[in-house]
């Protein structure tokens, strides 16, 4: 059985319940409609992911393999050494931008694919297989970043998506139903109260009629 809120049964409670309930059903339509375009967006976003993921992972192997290349063609000790002198790509820059409401991250970051010359070794000293496997790996390192800040995303979306399921599931489900059960309880009382007064207003009446007759 539904509970009843704790509101004395009176004509003004009843009123203003009613309106509180036409207030909820209209805050519980705009929330379900929010909840149904976050999970839409959610799943385009994941469908995104995947396919990031996907490349992510071929440019991954890609990538090793040209290394493997790379050390056979320069050796292990060159490489490294190779390695060392490579220049650090600039830092990202984390913002923000809005989803239906929900911050999300935006990260924004120059070009992550260098000329050999900008990436700091020395080019006579290297190969063209040293220069194919930076390229590969730079193409990870820019894919990587991208998938997180998807992956971000949607972490944050299922959290607005779950946080605004229990708004509406509450709505739904309890407040509404508990403040209709409510404006039941009053609208019986109330009728059962016009009830009494009318049959005590006709007693009464009676009575009067009676001694005005004796």
């Amino acid at each position: 059985m539904t509970k009843i809120l704790k509101v004395k049964p009176t004509r003004m409670e009843l009123l203003r319940l009613k309106r509180r309930i036409k207030l909820a059903e209209k805050g519980h339509k705009i929330l379900k409609e929010k909840q149904d375009a976050l999970i839409m967006e959610f799943f385009t976003i994941y469908d995104e992911a995947l396919a990031l993921r996907r490349e992510l992972n071929q440019k991954i192997a890609e990538a090793f393999e040209q290394l493997r290349l790379a050390e056979i063609d320069t050796g292990v000790v060159r490489l490294n050494e190779i390695a060392l002198s490579v220049k650090p790509n600039k830092e990202i820059e984390i913002k923000k931008r809005n989803i239906m409401g929900v911050p999300v991250p935006l990260i924004e970051a120059e070009e992550f694919k260098r000329n050999p010359s900008e990436r700091g070794y020395a080019f006579v000293s290297s190969s063209s297989k040293v220069d194919i496997a930076s390229e590969k790996f730079e193409e990870v390192l820019e894919l990587a970043v991208k998938l997180a800040e998807v992956e971000e995303t949607l972490k944050r979306l299922a959290k607005e998506i779950e946080k605004t399921k229990r708004r509406v599931n509450a709505l739904e489900y309890i407040i509404i139903p508990r403040m209709k059960e409510t404006v039941r309880y009053i609208s019986q009382h109330l009728d059962e109260m016009e009830r009494e007064n009318f049959f005590r207003l006709k007693r009464v009446k009676a009575l009067l009629e009676a001694k005005a007759q004796t």
